[in-house]
């Protein structure tokens, strides 16, 4: 049982004022009425005398610790001295809510060392990706300007390559505005009611040649599915199709086939995409929705991705109240699953 400090004192007091009622009882002379008198006179002076020295070392201690928390200007330290004076042990109270802010600040310092090894990560990562076509501009216009525009096939051919690393650059910087929009709730989403089977089409029909070009097959299933209802913003929920889609055909095998399946549940759609690629390894697994992280760097530059694709799919479909599930098999190939509330 826990004792306050106002109890240690009277039961302390109580076995001093016994012990000298019982000391004085072996006294020749000392009548009841003397016996009663010390003891009252032992015990009043005794709780008194132990229970200010307690609050001497304990509650000027607590004052003083008090006071230097006051000092130090810690303004989230949410304890008031009253609060501690008030308290059956205010050392253990205190003790308690030192613990426990020291706890959230050490919280706080690991998410800022986390945030500040981030930052340095990404700064890097996008030094390197603004630099890589920069250079190849660069490189492909001093060309120019040190003769070779005199060659009209020449100049024709290092136009079209700096155009299209520009290009790149500028795919780039896109989806580094989009990405930090969405992270930071500056770009809101605005839900209504999407026909998923038409945004499908669209994007079929949209990446029909680069499907054609390596041969590959595009399959909805259902085949006999009329449509798929959900809350979505259009413009975003698009994006995510896209890219999903645009992504199985890029790294799936050549002359293979894209499969979009729609399985209905009781209040949502799971959507899922799928490849036939080579697939990813285990340990990418768990990575690949990181800003810049490629599986394959080289194969990836070439293919014109940015790296930043799926880490923007991941906020939007977040914004939308959904995760991503991703499950792949070496050989065998990728799938890539979501949900979206039924409209």
């Amino acid at each position: 049982m826990f004792l306050s400090p106002r109890w240690i004192a009277v039961l302390l007091a109580g076995l001093i004022a016994t012990l000298v009622v019982a000391f004085l009882s072996f006294v020749p002379g000392v009548d009841i009425t003397m016996l009663f008198v010390a003891g009252v006179s032992s015990l009043i002076i005794s709780f008194f005398g132990i229970y200010y020295t307690i609050d001497l070392l304990v509650f000027q201690e607590v004052n003083n610790i008090y006071k230097t928390i006051r000092k130090l200007k810690i303004k989230d330290f949410d304890i008031s001295k009253k609060k501690l004076i008030i308290n059956v042990n205010p050392l253990k109270k205190l003790n308690t809510e030192i613990s426990d802010y020291v706890e959230k600040k050490q919280a706080e310092i690991n998410e800022l060392k986390r945030m500040e090894t981030f930052r340095r990560e990404f700064l890097a990562d996008v030094s390197h990706e603004l630099k890589t076509p920069i250079f190849a501009a660069q490189g492909f216009i001093h060309t120019l300007l040190d003769g070779a525009k005199d060659d009209p096939v020449v100049s024709t051919r290092f136009l079209q390559k700096a155009a299209k690393s520009l290009d790149g650059l500028d795919a780039l910087v896109r989806d580094l505005v989009v990405l930090t929009q969405v992270e930071t709730g500056e770009l809101k989403m605005q839900f209504i009611i999407v026909d998923m089977i038409n945004v499908i089409n669209d994007i079929i029909e949209q990446l029909e040649n680069k499907a054609q070009k390596r041969g590959v097959s595009i399959k909805i299933k259902p085949k006999d599915l009329k449509e798929c209802l959900v809350i979505a913003d259009p413009q975003r929920i698009n994006q995510v199709m896209t890219n999903f889609v645009d992504n199985a055909i890029k790294y799936g095998r050549d002359n293979g086939k894209v499969l979009i399946e729609f399985e209905e549940a009781k209040n949502a759609w799971q959507i899922s995409v799928e490849d036939d690629g080579p697939g990813i390894p285990k340990e990418h697994l768990s990575r690949i929705f990181e800003r810049f992280y490629r599986v394959d760097k080289s194969r990836s530059r070439e293919t014109g991705g940015t790296g930043l694709g799926l880490a923007i799919v991941k906020h939007i479909l977040n914004a939308h109240n959904s995760t991503i599930s991703v499950s792949s098999k070496i050989d065998k190939g990728t799938r890539f699953s979501f949900s979206l509330k039924k409209a």
